[in-house]
């Protein structure tokens, strides 16, 4: 998935001379923690919502709040700005919001402001793709690594005619084997359970089978 398909275009942004409580009231008014600070049509910096709270702190006095508010935003500015591309791929989006612990990035193509980026769109789009946004439950299996071992795990889902929603693949501290984390549509995992440890495969969750036992009568 690209960065285009999932960034917000309507961006608001602030000219550099904008005095900081007019952004304070700005970032309310449309509820937005970060806002772009733009200067003939070209991106110079960055306002986020701690830099707006910082300048209008409680400790001052009445005077002295007025008089930083008063102050423009290119005084509190961020000036190093990480940026991306639009046809940029969401996972490297992803980990630059992780690796430089910033909540957003500014989309640029060429030096035109096209778009935001921010942590909650990569948190949501996170989301749909586990599947956990619609019913589903959650199915985790042990496998040795070689090659086919998807494939063949997956396929058992489908021969008990279950749909998987999405399946993430991780390594544990043995290289040799791998975690398949599937969110699938079923109500009763029984016979996947069983079949899985017939073919083999350790299954970790669910790991009690009485979680699927039928009720019996009263």
């Amino acid at each position: 998935m690209l960065v285009e398909q999932i960034m917000h275009r309507a961006v608001h942004t602030l000219p550099p001379e904008l005095p900081i409580r007019e952004a304070i009231q700005l970032a309310r008014e449309h509820r937005v923690r970060h806002l772009p600070v733009v200067e003939d049509g070209r991106l110079i910096g960055l306002v986020s919502d701690q830099d707006l709270r910082a300048a209008s702190l409680s400790e001052l006095g009445p005077s002295e709040v007025w008089e930083r508010s008063s102050q423009p935003v290119s005084t509190i500015m961020a000036r190093r700005v990480i940026s991306i591309h639009p046809l940029d791929f969401v996972e490297d989006a992803a980990r630059l919001l992780y690796e430089n612990r910033i909540g957003c990035l500014p989309v640029l193509r060429g030096n035109e402001l096209v778009g935001i980026l921010t942590e909650t769109d990569i948190l949501y789009r996170l989301v749909e793709i586990f599947g956990v946004h619609r019913p589903s439950q959650h199915f985790e299996v042990e496998v040795e690594d070689k090659i086919g071992i998807l494939a063949r795990v997956s396929r058992i889902f489908g021969d008990h005619r279950i749909n998987i929603h999405s399946v993430l693949v991780e390594r544990g501290d043995d290289p040799r084997q791998l975690k398949l984390v599937y969110r699938v549509q079923a109500k009763d995992l029984r016979g996947v359970v069983k079949s899985m440890k017939a073919a083999g495969y350790r299954v970790v969750w669910p790991h009690k089978e009485p979680r699927f036992r039928e009720k019996g009568p009263r």
